[in-house]
């Protein structure tokens, strides 16, 4: 018979998968094992806290709907989502950050040129870039996913009681032969993170705010690349250099210009906008 006690106890949890060798997961479990009873014997955890953290768990499971995920809330706040973005940016391409909770994969398809935001007060803005690869060669058929929060700071799946379509403010775009994207739509503002769960009594328990800087959201998907997952920030704008979710990059940070009234921006549009940025968006090889 074994002799479990505190310190052979990995040892045997480790044993009792019987994972192919040298794999990709049994590596991923057994350190994810060796952490977790690391960590269990560092902090001398006791039942209460042991019990507290299951409890926490399963109140994120509770609340998380496929319209909102707390777990990736939670991931977000404590820097795991930021974290796994860096180490898998690819050299040369654009540097990857948050999915966020609030991603939908069936947004409406657009033509170049649409507005996003149609009757919604605001600054109008014009987006507009090249997604290239890291050679810089244009990159036509490219998807441009992007979705938002409004003006005020909210995302329009979070007003689906008040009649709002979850689909507001997103859409997806195909990038010309040239790799060029164009689109207006509404500035967005800072916005706190979902804080009537399980994360935001974490939040408030550590005494941080959790306000997230204006950004627009973006999967960039094209043939035989990589995708990006990312955001665009803009300058000079609030919580830029305290991110509740560690999501800016000095590299996703974009200038707005302002827009003269009448003046030719040389691209077809449904809207006059107010001010405009460029972005290019870099993908490298899969």
């Amino acid at each position: 018979m074994r002799n479990l006690n505190q310190f052979t106890l990995t040892d045997a949890v480790k044993d009792s998968f019987k994972t192919e060798e040298g794999t990709r997961l049994k590596f991923l479990l057994e350190t994810f094992i060796e952490h977790l009873h690391d960590y269990t014997r560092a902090t001398n955890l006791t039942h209460e806290e042991w019990m507290g953290v299951l409890n926490f768990l399963y109140d994120c499971g509770k609340i998380s709907t496929p319209e909102r995920h707390e777990f990736i809330l939670l991931s977000d706040v404590l820097g795991f989502s930021a974290l796994v973005d860096m180490i898998n940016t690819r050299g040369g391409a654009t540097e990857g950050s948050n999915l966020g909770p609030f991603y939908l994969d069936n947004a409406p398809e657009k033509d170049m040129g649409a507005d996003l935001a149609p009757g919604r007060d605001g600054v109008i803005i014009l987006a507009k870039g090249i997604v290239r690869d890291i050679l810089g060669k244009p990159l036509a058929g490219a998807i441009i996913d992007t979705w938002q929060a409004d003006a005020t700071g909210t995302y329009p799946i979070q007003e689906q009681e008040r009649g709002q379509d979850k689909y507001d403010l997103r859409g997806k775009f195909t990038t010309n032969e040239r790799g060029e994207y164009w689109y207006t739509t509404v500035l967005p503002k800072p916005y706190t993170v979902p804080y009537d769960g399980p994360v935001g009594d974490l939040l408030r328990a550590g005494n941080r705010h959790a306000w997230r800087a204006a950004h627009l959201h973006f999967i960039i998907r094209a043939q035989g690349y990589k995708d990006i997952t990312t955001e665009v920030f803009f300058e000079n704008t609030e919580y830029i250099d305290n991110d509740a979710v560690f999501g800016v990059r000095k590299s996703l940070i974009a200038s707005l210009k302002p827009v003269k009234k009448g003046q030719d921006i040389g691209v077809p549009l449904e809207r006059q906008p107010d001010a405009m940025f460029e972005f290019d968006f870099v993908l490298a090889p899969e």
